[in-house]
């Protein structure tokens, strides 16, 4: 019992290895930063995309630099008010990249991101300077009476809105998008996504089985030289 004790946590201790220095097959270069109010407001209405900003301190330092500004939540609401923003998020709840959006989260780097930034005085100055500028302050003091948003009151009294949320139900795009839970491939996809290792980070890796290739890892060398100290083990006891 000891000896196959032994023998697993070995299996176990070569598993890691190889999920550390597996290279995901499918990865890709970081995402750019937006640099525009509006391309902030179109990243998080995206499904595929909105938990980019809680992935790493620095890129949420920017992000809570963007909402700081009140352009940015006037982008969101003017983007909501178009029924197309509607039936994008809708598609993007179905696709599959929605899945690995979050499911990146339980890449235990991000974990550790967090810990060293919570323990940074520049990542906590860098937070607090935000709150405390006052070109900040002054902007959320005026942005009730901002071109924007005086431009978002006059849109609610246009009727041409309402005629687009009207007849958003029969539009190319609605209809796509209503049909695409009857279509067997988004299924196909889902489950392709939910199979695939490179979903889940570096645990999709470990869990994933040895391919031929990394078999040779294996030291069969090292588990005989474990297996032989165990009846010294027992007779020690």
């Amino acid at each position: 019992m000891i000896r196959m004790s032994i023998l697993f946590a070995a299996l176990a201790l070569s598993g890691l290895t190889l999920a550390a220095d597996a290279t995901p097959a499918t990865a890709t270069a970081p995402a750019a930063v937006p640099a525009t109010p509006q391309a902030w407001a179109g990243k998080m209405l995206d499904p595929t995309q909105n938990a980019a900003a809680f992935k790493d301190p620095a890129v949420f330092a920017q992000w809570s630099n963007a909402m700081m500004n009140p352009a940015t939540s006037m982008a969101m609401m003017q983007q909501g008010m178009d029924p197309n923003t509607t039936m994008h998020m809708l598609s993007g709840m179905m696709n599959p990249a929605s899945m690995q959006n979050y499911m990146q989260f339980v890449d235990p780097s991000i974990a550790m991101k967090w810990m060293a930034a919570g323990i940074d005085p520049k990542f906590a100055m860098a937070m607090l300077s935000q709150g405390m500028n006052p070109a900040n302050l002054q902007n959320m003091m005026m942005a009730p009476v901002s071109p924007q948003m005086m431009g978002m009151g006059t849109q609610m009294l246009n009727p041409a809105m309402y005629g687009n949320w009207m007849s958003a139900p029969m539009s190319p795009a609605a209809v796509n998008t209503m049909m695409a839970p009857m279509n067997p491939s988004m299924y196909t996809n889902w489950l392709g996504a939910g199979m695939n290792p490179n979903t889940y980070g570096p645990w999709g890796q470990m869990m994933s089985m040895p391919s031929a290739q990394a078999m040779p890892m294996i030291d069969p060398a090292m588990l005989m030289k474990l297996l032989q100290m165990m009846p010294a083990a027992q007779q020690a006891k």
